[in-house]
């Protein structure tokens, strides 16, 4: 659409991680850096040190669901049985409601911004648990989790519809738009794009672009939370 909006316009996009795309704003080399996850002050540190200086513009927000193979019969989870299977503390399915088996834990890999902040807000900041595997997106957890019945992973609610996999309540609450703009929904959280300063040109009108009322429906329909 905003492409329609602005002929010869092209994109170059690296969907790699939050990591890539903050330091891809350092170094010069993109104008858009996208994140789910507030810069790191360290991440500030070096930016300062080449003279950039972070604008952060909430595009979004999302919720990360927790997903298991549609065959497990589990169909809820409380915070602290969130924190202790994907931490290690309980490894078998028979310790929180299901039919046993070992359970098999599938995270995003540690350049990803979801992998740091669903420890934030599920795993308080713990370690993950040291055989769990991981993804390079969501694509690929909820692959996994579809063909192991012991699987179990976590989503943005873009990827809950894929096929073989269902969501967990968390403390009897699903992820959903209202849920996540209610904060009813524990692991919520905003999503960002992040500039050198106020961004101008055609990156300034891409960012006006994505807050305003048609991009808002747009990250309505694949998925997201629109921030108003």
């Amino acid at each position: 659409e905003f492409k329609a909006q602005h002929p010869g316009t092209t994109f170059n996009v690296a969907a790699e991680g939050l990591t890539t795309g903050i330091a891809a704003i350092i170094d010069g080399t993109a104008q858009i850096g996208m994140s789910s996850r507030p810069t790191k002050p360290e991440e500030i540190s070096a930016a300062k040190a080449k003279s950039v200086n972070f604008k952060e513009t909430i595009v979004a927000y999302d919720g990360i669901a927790v997903i298991v193979n549609s065959a497990n019969p589990v169909k809820g989870l409380t915070r602290k049985q969130v924190e202790q299977i994907f931490t290690g503390d309980v490894t078998d399915w028979s310790a929180v409601g299901g039919s046993g088996g070992k359970i098999s834990v599938y995270t995003r890999n540690t350049s990803s911004g979801t992998y740091s902040e669903f420890k934030e807000l599920a795993m308080k900041k713990r370690d993950y648990a040291p055989d769990s595997q991981k993804m390079a997106g969501n694509e690929q957890i909820a692959s996994e989790v579809s063909k192991n019945p012991n699987g179990v992973g976590y989503v943005g609610l873009a990827y809950t519809k894929a096929n073989g996999i269902k969501v967990v309540a968390i403390d009897g609450a699903m992820p959903s738009k209202e849920s996540v703009l209610g904060k009813a929904y524990p692991y919520a959280r905003p999503t960002f794009y992040y500039t050198n300063g106020e961004p101008s040109g055609l990156a300034k009108q891409f960012v006006d672009f994505t807050v305003s009322d048609a991009g808002q429906k747009i990250v309505e329909q694949v998925g997201f939370v629109p921030i108003k």
